[in-house]
């Protein structure tokens, strides 16, 4: 990959627009802890058990993980209709919707979702399962939408996006949209060949419910290709709370491994993982120069700081190669 080509965490998070963003996340939060009566308790989003121990507290909220499988989770967390409530009612979102997003399109569109929507083909070929429909849940501002179409790959795409600002932004791109969560969502079963979720699955209250909607609605050897934030990712690994994918809504952080043991539990065969993320050494990096973190050791400021100009792309590049970005990509296959 060329500098060139090499994504900044300014192009698509502009700093001058951070503080009003961060201003609006936290009313959000606010809203979000007079509900924390009604926070409830749950196991392992992957695995079922019970038994997890301590990692952290963040924005009053408890993460631990699973002694089974390391799955990272909030813990206890709202239930789905305070979840439902947030997303509708959310500043942040609205913001990104209206000022954000449009503002970094050109990066995210170029460096992001072009080469999202490529993979995706990439992916679909390899695979066998050629064109047909494409459902995306969670289809954000419609961009990835947008590019996939131009492609022709696929004869149809739904997106489906219950966060109403989001929602009409997909509208308006001309794009077919189901505003309603996944869950009731009325498709008919069986009547989908792909279904993508990017940066979604972290988000929900109970993920197999999801992959079971999923299933129903996949043809028979249909397609899932999802991507969520990895706990076992550089940048989680080394900044843990301090991470930005740490965040009130990801309610979940799972690892390759754990992943797949949930898509196995919901009816699905994992055929491919990857870590193709560009940001983990650059999210460390800042940190490191803001002040917030300290680089653990002699290596690393080497890498992060002192050689950063000849080191970091390689470094970003054997990350995303070995499976240690925490920017990860599952790709199952319905059984």
């Amino acid at each position: 990959m060329t500098p060139t080509t090499r994504l900044s965490e300014n192009e698509i998070r502009p700093q001058e627009l951070m503080s009003e963003q961060q201003r609006r996340f936290a009313n959000d939060i606010a809203r979000l802890h007079e509900h924390v009566t009604r926070f409830v308790g749950v196991p392992c989003p992957s695995c079922g058990a019970i038994e997890s121990r301590f990692e952290w507290t963040k924005y009053n909220l408890s993460y631990v993980s699973c002694t089974s499988c390391r799955t990272i989770y909030i813990n206890p967390r709202p239930p789905p209709d305070v979840l439902e409530y947030y997303y509708k009612n959310s500043e942040n979102y609205a913001y990104w919707n209206d000022v954000i997003f449009p503002a970094s399109e050109d990066a995210r569109r170029e460096k992001l979702f072009k080469p999202r929507a490529d993979r995706l083909i990439d992916i679909c070929r390899r695979h066998g399962n050629e064109a047909g429909t494409l459902l995306e849940i969670g289809a954000g501002f419609g961009t990835f939408g947008q590019e996939v179409t131009r492609l022709g790959f696929f004869k149809r795409f739904i997106a489906v996006e219950p966060t109403p600002h989001l929602a009409a932004t997909c509208r308006k791109r001309g794009l077919e949209v189901l505003e309603a969560p996944i869950e009731k969502v009325a498709l008919p079963e069986a009547s989908i060949d792909v279904i993508a979720s990017f940066e979604v699955i972290e988000h929900l209250f109970d993920p197999s419910a999801i992959l079971q909607k999923a299933a129903a609605l996949l043809r028979p050897r249909g397609l899932m290709v999802v991507s969520v934030p990895s706990c076992t990712g550089f940048d989680v690994q080394l900044l843990r709370e301090k991470s930005s994918s740490v965040d009130v809504e990801h309610l979940n952080y799972f690892s390759p491994e754990s992943l797949g043991h949930l898509f196995g539990r919901s009816g699905f065969d994992t055929v491919e993982v990857q870590t193709p993320g560009k940001l983990d050494a650059e999210l460390v990096r800042n940190k490191i120069l803001a002040g917030e973190f300290e680089a653990p050791d002699a290596f690393l400021k080497t890498v992060l700081i002192e050689r950063w100009h000849e080191l970091g792309g390689p470094f970003q590049d054997f990350l995303a190669a070995n499976q240690l970005s925490s920017h990860l990509w599952l790709v199952a296959r319905k059984r």
